[in-house]
């Protein structure tokens, strides 16, 4: 039996990492040790862990993690005023595949789609 995922990104600057996902998207830190090169962050029900990859050219970063939610408008609100990045095509839209999606880039250009099933 599966149980969860955890999805793990590169990133080139913990600090920088650590600084979006808390500071930006309200997560919160998880672990009881900082260990070098590694981040773990966890907001509500979801973890995401990141690894150092200092060499990494964030335009060749193909990194995706697609995250459900039950109040897509409240994080699409949230991720205008922080005045994150968002690709041409992330903005709030029902898609026709029966989900409202936005997308957001983080500081290595992983790509963050939030979900929520239209009813």
């Amino acid at each position: 039996m599966l149980t969860d995922i955890h999805p793990k990104l590169p990133m080139r600057d913990k600090a920088v990492t650590r600084d979006f996902y808390i500071n930006k998207l309200d997560f919160q830190e998880f672990g009881r040790a900082d260990f070098d090169g590694y981040l773990m962050v966890q907001k509500d029900q979801i973890q995401i862990h990141f690894f150092e990859f200092k060499d990494i050219d964030p335009k060749e970063n193909y990194g995706q993690v697609y995250i459900r939610t039950d109040n897509i408008e409240k994080w699409y609100q949230l991720a205008l005023e922080k005045k994150i990045i968002m690709p041409d095509a992330g903005h709030l839209q029902i898609k026709p595949w029966g989900q409202k999606e936005f997308s957001l880039l983080d500081p290595d250009n992983n790509l963050l789609t939030f979900g929520q099933p239209v009813f």
